[in-house]
């Protein structure tokens, strides 16, 4: 009997998210999704030091101003990163934007730009790039902005309905709901509910979306994200992907089993509804406690990673 992994590859995109490029090697995903942590992760654990270096000696090169330095090698350092992961995958990489940035439309679309240009320099095409932006009401009209200059997006810290309804009326190319994230606070709040992978409120929400973006014809693909065990995979095998850590990736490789088509596109269509304005989007995240907490601890756990992050390339080119 096959894995349960590559049973889940017949009905889903399976992509690794994960900068480490052994388990990119193994598992051998379509495309592969980074972030501030993930980036920081790898780096501490002594991985990519000849790109570490050719980024330390990039910026040196190109700017005498510290602080130009440091954004300087920060970002040839996210983009070497995701030029070595596309040797490896025959899809796309996602790169970030950093977080801090993500109640700024224009300085989001500056940094996008910026990073699109650095990959295009290296001979990557913007076909196998993704930006990554967080799913703030800013970041979406910045993805608006970027999708219809040709640069596509992946838009990320998707908690609650309203901002998935968002990028979609926006044009965006892809989106990642979190699932686990929305579990964690659910737990937190009734300690005593248990949920099986079916019903968890985090698999619920990616149904939903799903469903309702096959129904109104959004091509807006739906990524899972941000899973906490394999069972919460299963429930949704059939979404457009689903973006795995190398732990579950590795569970699923390791366990046989038949695995259902949880969801598809059941060809029912019906017109669009009237597309979000700003006041009714940003009502309908305040309704949501659990979505406007985690959308804002999100944010936060990221540009702390990037803070560290950049702290260890100031020791770099302070020496």
């Amino acid at each position: 009997m096959t894995s349960l992994l590559a049973q889940l590859k017949a009905h889903t995109v399976v992509v690794a998210d994960t900068g480490e490029l052994s388990a990119i090697q193994r598992f051998q995903p379509e495309d592969a999704t980074t972030n501030p942590s993930l980036i920081l992760k790898a780096i501490a654990a002594g991985q990519y030091p000849e790109l570490l270096s050719a980024a330390i000696a990039q910026a040196r090169q190109l700017s005498d101003d510290p602080h130009q330095q440091l954004q300087l090698a920060s970002d040839r350092l996210v983009v070497a990163m995701g030029v070595e992961i596309l040797r490896h995958v025959p899809g796309r990489v996602s790169t970030e934007v950093p977080a801090r940035l993500s109640f700024d439309t224009a300085a989001t679309l500056s940094k996008a730009r910026e990073l699109c240009q650095l990959y295009q320099q290296t001979g990557i095409p913007r076909e196998r790039i993704l930006i990554k932006i967080a799913s703030t009401w800013e970041g979406i009209q910045a993805a608006r902005v970027l999708e219809q200059e040709g640069i596509q997006c992946n838009l990320t810290l998707i908690f609650n309905f309203a901002q998935a309804r968002a990028c979609a009326e926006a044009g965006v190319f892809l989106i990642s709901p979190f699932v686990g994230r929305i579990l964690d606070w659910h737990v937190k709040q009734q300690p005593q509910q248990h949920f099986t992978p079916a019903t968890e409120p985090g698999v619920e929400s990616v149904r939903a979306i799903y469903q309702f973006f096959k129904k109104h014809d959004y091509r807006t693909v739906v990524m899972g994200a941000s899973f906490r065990n394999a069972g919460e995979i299963l429930a949704l095998s059939g979404c457009d992907r689903l973006t795995i850590s190398p732990a579950l990736l590795e569970e699923l490789a390791a366990a046989e089993g038949q695995v259902a088509l949880a969801l598809q596109d059941n060809g029912e269509r019906a017109p669009r509804p009237a597309a979000l304005d700003e006041a009714t989007f940003r009502w309908q995240m305040n309704e949501d406690a659990m979505a406007t907490e985690k959308l804002a601890e999100g944010i936060r756990v990221f540009d702390q990673d990037q803070r560290k992050l950049e702290a260890l390339l100031s020791q770099q080119l302070a020496t």
